[in-house]
């Protein structure tokens, strides 16, 4: 699709919103745009589905900010009517669109049209209390608060404030629905008029998509817009993956960090443990660069680090999937990835941080030499071809890295602590994943993945049970783990009186007590042996009464003697004789004393 200028849209947008776009620098619309703008102005529910980095946020914000301009001027919005929701997956992608929108509320001509930003982590008091003093014609908020703030009765009443909605956008929806808000996206439309304009927009259109689809757009047109049939990632991105021994790959990752040492580097981890554990060790390898770090149990920090990694020229940000999706920071030049992601999408999704909006970008994937196979799998599966990346790591820096990690963790036992976690928690997190037919848990040498996080021994966890972890190299220098001590004198402080309940009961305060059983095998095969056969005896009284019609109501269960178990042992073993013909009838009832009846 040819990229037209904004001035060629059939229906001419407003004056002022052209001048904000202009200011922004957009001179041509992307293909998103020039399909989805037209058909939204029309007031067509639309649902889009477009690669990350290529302009959905405009490409739903004109639209909305013209709709409810063209209303204003027909009836003006009154300070309790809600004009347009719009619903993102995170609070920073909530703050990113509030930040474009508020360039445009800043122009003279569209300032009668305020916003609202609502987030988790906030105070919900204060939104309430900011939503009745303001009046906001717009709402950006996540879906979480969204939903509190419809559920709430009260003064709000935030259900009669949108009965006038015109606009609905689901931003970034199949990220809505893997973070599991199905549900509440459900309750949220189901406090909206039918009569209203719903735009949908997606990287990817998954079955669950499709499904909201059908439940929250009215006669919607399909748009899919891909720069080319053959990738599912921005053209001017250049894809590595980096063949590293599973000891080495800290040592690669820091050696490829020196080497870009004037870029500005995203770099995903698995698990919020692995972000809070580099964080720990990374900035004493690279003390003139800012390095920073993000993850989903973070919540008032994360705005905050968000915008320094903006500001900053060359720092590199360390994060889980939070920041997968919809992140638009400018002149990102690398996206690295520690390991293969948890899907096949969020690899796309991953690296589609960089190369936006036009621009060149790059990204990096270490693979072990057992994970090479995901290599063709990203081929076939997301049509994304990687190169290969050499990058040499001497056997030197190996052995110097290694015993600096492990005196920084000799040196405390947070820091110790939060590297066995990170371990730990990136095992599990593998053993999940969606590609387990190529990325194997049992493949995985896990002594050297061990050495590679730098622990000083190997921890206890169910996955080491098969393995002997021969691979694991520890400290050259002696070191009791159990006698490590807290930088953090409120943490130590906390220990030391653990230890001295310890010292004095025995018992670790705090930790959970098993009781093992106390009776013998020989107990426990005879108690289960006998509840089998009274089993099978209730059974077969139940089938001879109901065959000579003299069932009686069920009486209280009784206790049964060792004589009594041992003739319902015998009692059984007749029946079975009976049922296999061994025996006739008489036989059997002659045995069992029923002969005379």
């Amino acid at each position: 699709m040819s990229r037209k200028k904004w001035s060629d849209l059939e229906k001419p947008l407003s004056e002022p919103i052209l001048e904000v776009i202009k200011d922004l620098g957009f001179d041509l619309m992307t293909p998103v745009q020039a399909a989805a703008i037209p058909l939204l102005i029309a007031r067509k529910d639309v649902s889009a589905e477009a690669v990350t980095g290529s302009g959905k946020t405009l490409a739903f914000l004109v639209p909305l900010l013209e709709i409810l301009k063209r209303r204003h001027v027909e009836d003006p919005w009154k300070p309790n009517e809600i004009g347009a929701l719009i619903v993102s997956p995170t609070r920073e992608l909530a703050v990113q669109i509030s930040e474009v929108l508020g360039q445009f509320l800043s122009h003279s001509q569209l300032s009668f049209l305020k916003q609202k930003l609502l987030v988790g982590g906030n105070n919900i008091e204060e939104d309430i209390s900011g939503i009745k003093k303001e009046g906001p014609c717009i709402l950006v908020c996540t879906p979480g608060r969204l939903e509190d703030l419809f559920e709430r009765k009260g003064e709000l009443n935030l259900a009669g404030r949108v009965k006038s909605l015109e606009f609905l956008v689901l931003d970034e929806a199949d990220r809505l629905l893997d973070l599991g808000f199905k549900a509440t996206i459900n309750v949220i439309l189901s406090y909206l008029p039918r009569q209203r304009r719903t735009g949908l927009f997606s990287a990817t259109q998954t079955t669950e998509v499709t499904q909201l689809i059908r439940a929250g757009l009215r006669n919607p047109v399909l748009v899919s817009v891909k720069e080319k049939s053959t990738i599912s990632t921005p053209v001017l991105l250049k894809n590595f993956y980096s063949i590293v021994e599973p000891e080495l790959k800290f040592v690669a990752l820091l050696e490829f960090l020196r080497q870009h040492g004037e870029s500005k580097i995203m770099l995903f981890f698995p698990t919020c443990a692995c972000v809070e554990y580099w964080m720990e060790i990374l900035p004493q390898f690279l003390k003139k660069r800012v390095v920073l770090g993000i993850h989903g149990k973070m919540k008032a920090k994360r705005k905050n680090i968000v915008e320094k990694f903006r500001l900053a020229e060359t720092a590199v940000l360390l994060s889980t999937d939070v920041l997968a999706r919809g992140l638009d920071v400018p002149e990102i030049d690398w996206v690295v990835q520690w390991d293969p992601p948890a899907s096949a999408s969020s690899f796309v999704h991953r690296v589609g941080r960089t190369a936006r909006q036009g621009t060149e970008g790059n990204a990096l994937v270490f693979l072990l030499p057992t994970e090479d196979a995901y290599v063709t799998f990203l081929k076939i599966n997301q049509k994304v071809e990687l190169s290969a990346l050499e990058l040499e790591v001497p056997r030197e820096d190996f052995e110097s890295t290694l015993n600096r990690i492990h005196k920084l963790q000799a040196a405390d036992k947070g820091c110790c602590d939060k590297g066995i976690r990170a371990f730990v928690s990136h095992i599990r997190a593998y053993s999940k994943h969606e590609c387990n037919a190529i990325l194997r848990l049992k493949d995985l040498d896990l002594g050297k993945v061990a050495t590679s996080y730098g622990l000083l021994q190997m921890p206890r966890m169910p996955e080491l049970k098969n393995s002997t972890a021969d691979n694991f190299v520890g400290p050259k220098f002696t070191v009791n783990v159990n006698k490590l001590t807290y930088k953090n004198q409120q943490k130590e402080q906390v220990r030391q009186e653990k230890l001295k309940t310890y010292e004095e009961t025995g018992e670790w305060p705090g930790k959970k007590k098993f009781h093992k059983k106390t009776e013998s095998w020989e107990q426990s095969k005879k108690a289960k042996d006998d509840a089998k056969s009274k089993k099978e005896l209730r059974r077969a009284k139940r089938k001879l009464k109901k065959a000579s019609g003299d069932a009686e109501p069920k009486k209280k269960k009784q206790k049964f003697t060792e004589a009594d178990l041992e003739e319902l042992a015998n009692d059984i073993r007749l029946f079975k004789k009976l049922k296999k013909k061994k025996i006739t009838e008489e036989e059997f009832n002659e045995q069992m004393g029923m002969e005379n009846e």
